[in-house]
């Protein structure tokens, strides 16, 4: 069997690499950059199964910037490329997987394609209209950057949106072929593709609305001086609540919960809500918040530690902080950025130290979405929101 992916980001770069340990395997990368490096066996991206897994294991992966090489004879193909939310669209942009379901039309117009792509609701049946192709199914992802290739591994479900049963049982048994779990243990589910396309949309608002509700939780303490972490400890011990996914932050970011809380809502458009909405609008009202507390201390420089969202992972797409960022040099405040993974001499127009005692020193307030021990000898300079040390 021959499987292509597009896309060399994390969803498909952990696909690539977890399949091809038993399966030949394509990846179709438009970045050249991203294609050398995986070629001398370098992962582009900071996740540590997939750096030890291209290093060290015996993986059938062929990496090129040629749809032709990759595409053709494929058997399935997965779409793994950029859904970015379109604010003036008020909606996904969905441009790179109709121009990639194209290019398989072309190369490989027999194949099975699967998305994996983050999509509006109903976008796979009304394309398979649209663009007159029949294979054309969604597999919601569930992965933590930083820890995709782990979370493809050690699966916490396999779904599959399809209307071909047959073909549903088999990419389920392929999935679960090479992950490391056992086949017996790990939860399977075929739904239609637009049931599986919501299921992507509401898991994801679902941690939005618990991070949000834990965050609204610390604001109502802070104002009312109680302490944020005996109140929380207390309600998580509820075993129907529970002590994860409830420590404070600046706001729920990253890559895909904002923009998927965001679909959700435009998919909401003709439906009676309250929850949907709020979810989306309690992030910047926390935002707001902590802009507020920080600018009470009156600071004269503030220093930015990290833009990264989280610890193990490099990407600072709409991670929360650099919303407090902004919100404060709208008020006129200094603003310096600590970012090892940052080259720029600026971001947005902000100075990037690269010395952090230098950094240390230069800034009044020091924010941090979570603590880090490198701050430990300026902790009355540190405004955080973390409390349990953990993401």
């Amino acid at each position: 069997m021959k499987i292509a992916v597009v896309g060399a980001g994390y969803v498909g770069l952990s696909v690539s690499v977890m399949l091809s340990t038993k399966y030949q395997v394509g990846l179709l990368e438009i970045t050249e950059d991203r294609v050398n490096k995986l070629k001398a066996k370098v992962s582009p991206i900071k996740d540590e199964y997939i750096s030890d897994y291209l290093a060290n294991k015996n993986l059938n992966l062929t990496v090129s910037t040629d749809p032709n090489e990759i595409l053709t004879g494929s058997d399935i193909v997965f779409i793994a490329t950029p859904t970015n939310y379109d604010p003036d669209l008020n909606y996904f942009n969905v441009d790179s997987v109709l121009s990639v379901i194209e290019q398989v039309k072309v190369y490989a117009p027999e194949a099975d394609i699967v998305v994996k792509s983050t999509l509006p609701v109903g976008f796979t049946e009304k394309t398979k209209k649209d663009l007159s192709v029949s294979k054309l199914h969604f597999s919601p992802e569930f992965l933590r950057e930083g820890r995709a290739l782990y979370d493809n591994l050690y699966p916490s479900r396999i779904i599959i949106g399809t209307n071909d049963k047959a073909f549903g049982e088999k990419y389920i048994e392929i999935l679960k072929s090479v992950a490391l779990t056992p086949a017996e243990k790990i939860p399977s589910l075929i739904l239609p593709p637009t049931e599986a396309e919501s299921v992507k949309l509401f898991s994801n608002t679902y941690l939005a609305m618990r991070v949000a509700f834990f965050n609204e939780l610390d604001t109502y303490a802070s104002l009312k001086g109680l302490n944020t972490k005996n109140i929380i400890q207390g309600v998580s011990m509820d075993p129907r609540i529970g002590d994860f996914y409830n420590n404070p932050s600046f706001g729920y970011g990253g890559y895909c919960l904002p923009k998927d809380t965001k679909q959700l809502l435009a998919n909401y458009k003709d439906v009676p809500n309250t929850i949907i909405k709020a979810i989306v609008d309690s992030n910047t009202v926390r935002k707001d918040f902590i802009a507020s507390d920080i600018l009470s201390r009156k600071p004269s420089t503030v220093g930015i530690y990290r833009l990264v969202m989280k610890s193990g992972s490099d990407n600072f797409r709409s991670s929360s902080i650099q919303g407090i960022m902004k919100r404060i040099k709208a008020k006129g405040i200094n603003v310096v950025v600590y970012e090892p993974m940052l080259n720029d001499e600026t971001f947005f127009n902000s100075k990037v130290e690269k010395d952090l005692q230098t950094f240390k020193s230069q800034s009044d307030v020091i924010i941090c979405n979570r603590m880090s021990e490198e701050l430990a000898d300026v902790a009355e300079k540190i405004y955080t929101r973390d409390i349990f040390n953990k993401e």
